[in-house]
């Protein structure tokens, strides 16, 4: 009698799918995952590199404005260099992330340079 094979196949069903969604479910977390810290490393990437090069830069001056350019600088540094890239699951990751954009943005501010950090789905930019 059929209706007797209908739990069977309903629970059946029920683990198949349910494994099917989870194996899926765990490669677009994974893909998500990838994007979204390539993504965050090339911002970053994007300061640190604009810092250095600033950094060469002012080095020789003995300008008192320069100096402040040069403190300013070093934080921002120190601060990428702190940056947790190895722990994904770092709780004050976005705040700290949110603290190295203000502190791009004022140095910017010093150096009178209108910033604009935009990633696209190619490559990530910063203009001027």
């Amino acid at each position: 009698e059929l209706w007797l094979c209908v739990p069977r196949f309903h629970g059946e069903g029920f683990q198949e799918g349910y494994a099917e969604g989870r194996h899926a479910g765990v490669a677009e977390g994974r893909r998500v995952g990838a994007l979204h810290g390539a993504r965050l490393g090339s911002e970053i990437g994007c300061y640190l590199g604009f810092a250095l090069t600033w950094h060469c830069l002012l080095q020789k001056s003995t300008d008192e404005k320069n100096s402040k350019k040069m403190r300013a600088l070093d934080s921002l540094i120190g601060m990428i260099q702190k940056f947790p890239y190895e722990d994904p699951t770092y709780d004050k990751l976005q705040e700290d992330l949110e603290k190295i954009r203000g502190k791009f943005k004022q140095v910017c501010s010093m150096l009178n340079i209108q910033s604009d950090f935009r990633i696209g789905t190619e490559r990530s930019s910063l203009t001027f």
